[in-house]
């Protein structure tokens, strides 16, 4: 595994479908597809509190996402530390205006009715998940 290096970098950023891999109690593998947004420091993405993803890094902040090029043959497997954010619990908190930004920089776009989008996330009880990068393999960069 290498330190992940301004080619790659350059070549995660504005790609946002990746495969999250997580650590079961067991040992075993745990993959969800996610959309991400990468900085060029850290991934964020947009995750429930009850899901298996988010109790799998509670408990181990070890993780992979693994991004998937324009063809099949390149791709970025990252190895990352998770850090969970905080539920949001109440429309356009600090946690509700985080999955806001991370939304925006995952689509690109504002949303058209921030105060539906604050409530459904309180509803839903979302929080940001950061991955910020150890390693990375890969190939097509």
């Amino acid at each position: 595994m290498a330190a992940l290096t301004d080619a790659a970098r350059d070549w995660l950023t504005g790609r946002t479908r990746a495969v999250l891999v997580t650590i079961r109690a067991d040992g075993s593998p745990q993959s969800s597809n996610v959309l991400a947004a990468f900085d060029g420091t850290s991934f964020r993405v947009s995750v429930t509190a009850d899901r298996a993803k988010t109790r799998n890094l509670a408990r181990d902040p070890r993780a992979v996402v693994h991004v998937v090029g324009d063809d099949f043959w390149s791709y970025a497997s990252v190895s990352c530390r998770a850090t969970l954010g905080a539920v949001t619990t109440t429309p356009g908190d600090e946690a509700g205006r985080a999955l806001l930004d991370t939304y925006r920089a995952i689509t690109g776009e504002r949303h058209a009715d921030p105060d539906e989008f604050f409530a459904a996330m309180v509803d839903e009880r979302r929080l940001v998940l950061t991955l910020t990068p150890t390693s990375v393999v890969g190939s097509g960069w």
